[in-house]
């Protein structure tokens, strides 16, 4: 029996690329999404990739009475994979109690209704932002939490504790999966990273600065502890994510967990620097990029990578695609984009 998988956040940049993924493996789709950050289009190009349509209910996860009955008319539900949240980590530090809002109420809810509905498995969409400004390089999952330096990346601890928490006391099997900097497109140019407004992470800031819908690119300081002064992260394809979250799932429903609660770093394992993206997406794409170095941003630690060798041998995920891909993949759907969308210079 196909096995049926709700997203939260599915119309969403991560979420929309997992949905592809787990259509194309056969698996039944359910979509919950406000639309607060996504656009209705995305439904019908992830409909045009995969040939089969998700179910679409366009609801907030923080509305319990409207989550309750989706859980109630899509039962049996066999999964959840909980991407539904705010993400900008500068944004989080101005507007702290907007994030444990909107990032922690929809958890509750969710598990909440899986207790009622009987749905016992989650994926928890957490971050590399769970470790802080670590002291030592690359992370694993045993090392330990340092003092968040956003909200978003204290609602993100505070996630896992709740979900650490509610599988050792009820019927509820949790992988939380620690992404750490996604980028790229859908090799088609269908689905990508598509903000609202002005973006905030850097791979969008850098595609629409090179197609001149943004005069200037900010590097947001270069007077951190690395090799070229700019912080150093650990950039991941977004379809190589997603296909993590798919492995996630098949181990969740096949009984192949070792335990109630398990977490993995999703990443590459290699650290990037700002500059060396920028040059790489210069040299990759052949464009020119005018951008400006500024101040630090509040939030940003100076470097963080994965190491990523339990997802490699116990989940049984490997990151297949590089820094070329990623940059090639997402110039290409920035230029869709700028084809198909009347764009404004800001």
């Amino acid at each position: 029996m196909t096995k049926k998988i709700l997203v939260t956040g599915g119309m969403g940049y991560i979420g929309s690329h997992t949905v592809v993924e787990l259509l194309q493996h056969g698996y039944e789709v359910v979509i919950a999404d406000n639309l607060c950050n996504a656009n209705i289009s995305v439904l019908e190009c992830m409909s045009t990739i995969t040939q089969k349509r998700p179910t679409f209910y366009n609801i907030d996860v923080c509305d319990k009475e409207a989550l309750s009955y989706l859980f109630e008319k899509e039962k049996p539900l066999d999964a959840v994979i909980h991407f539904a949240a705010h993400k900008a980590v500068a944004e989080s530090v101005q507007k702290p109690l907007k994030y444990f809002y909107n990032n922690i109420l929809p958890l509750l809810n969710l598990l909440e209704c899986m207790l009622v509905a009987d749905c016992s498995n989650i994926v928890f969409s957490s971050s590399a932002t769970v470790y802080g400004d670590p002291d030592g390089l690359p992370v694993k999952e045993t090392t330990a939490f340092k003092k968040a330096l956003s909200a978003y990346g204290s609602t993100k601890q505070i996630g896992e504790d709740m979900l650490e928490k509610t599988s050792a006391a009820e019927n509820i099997k949790v992988i939380s999966l620690r992404y750490f900097n996604p980028v790229g497109a859908h090799e088609s140019a269908l689905i990508g990273e598509l903000p609202l407004g002005t973006p905030n992470n850097l791979m969008p800031y850098i595609t629409q600065t090179a197609i001149g819908k943004i005069k200037q690119l900010t590097v947001y300081g270069n007077d951190y502890d690395t090799a070229d002064g700019t912080c150093i992260r650990d950039y991941i394809h977004v379809v190589d994510l997603a296909k993590a979250h798919v492995k996630s799932c098949e181990r969740m429903l096949e009984d192949k967990m070792e335990s109630r609660y398990e977490v993995f770093n999703i990443g590459t394992g290699i650290g990037c620097s700002v500059l060396e993206l920028i040059n790489s997406f210069e040299t990759e794409n052949k464009v020119q990029l005018n951008y400006t170095i500024g101040p630090r941003r509040a939030g940003d630690a100076a470097a963080i990578y994965a190491d990523v060798s339990k997802a490699n041998t116990v989940l049984q995920w490997r990151a297949e695609k590089n820094i070329r891909d990623m940059v090639k993949d997402s110039w290409r759907w920035e230029m869709k984009l700028h084809n198909a969308i009347p764009q404004k210079t800001t």
